[in-house]
């Protein structure tokens, strides 16, 4: 099993550069752990996609119906105050969104907060970095680079 942040669930829903990494994760371990945000994360991010023309209403249609599939097969940390809690220390101590830190925090409750039992797989830079500084290990080690209109950018 790996935590799924919303940065690496995206390339699953559309072609991006990152795809074909991120279905080889997918192959070699279906078991994913997501936050219980982590499918509006997406939606926002097909819906820029849409809206700055990288990906038609039609595409969009279709990785919603992917995006629905993986959901109903992902485990999701709820919200709760612990998740709370753990984002607001997350705030405090690395240069994160909310919604970075929401994933970050709800990572550290499915490891019951020893972030060596799960590897992360993100694809965006800062959190990754706050996870390693964390004690999660990455699933992806490449250094991660930006594609104008392709790689998911964050959050909107």
């Amino acid at each position: 099993m790996r935590y799924w942040d919303a940065s690496g669930i995206v390339p699953l829903l559309v072609r991006q550069a990152r795809t074909c990494d991120m279905e080889g994760l997918l192959a070699q371990d279906h078991d994913m752990v997501t936050w219980w945000g982590t499918s509006v994360e997406c939606l926002s991010a097909l819906m820029r996609l849409v809206r700055e023309g990288h990906l038609t209403a039609a595409d969009a249609r279709d990785a919603e119906r992917r995006l629905l599939e993986l959901r109903n097969a992902w485990d999701e940390i709820l919200p709760g105050e612990a998740c709370r809690r753990a984002a607001e220390r997350m705030l405090r101590v690395h240069p994160l969104r909310a919604a970075d830190a929401l994933q970050l925090a709800a990572a550290l409750i499915a490891t019951d907060h020893d972030p060596e039992r799960l590897e992360i797989v993100c694809l965006d830079q800062r959190l990754c970095e706050a996870a390693g500084k964390e004690g999660f290990s990455l699933a992806v080690s490449r250094r991660i680079t930006a594609v104008p209109g392709g790689e998911f950018h964050g959050h909107t």
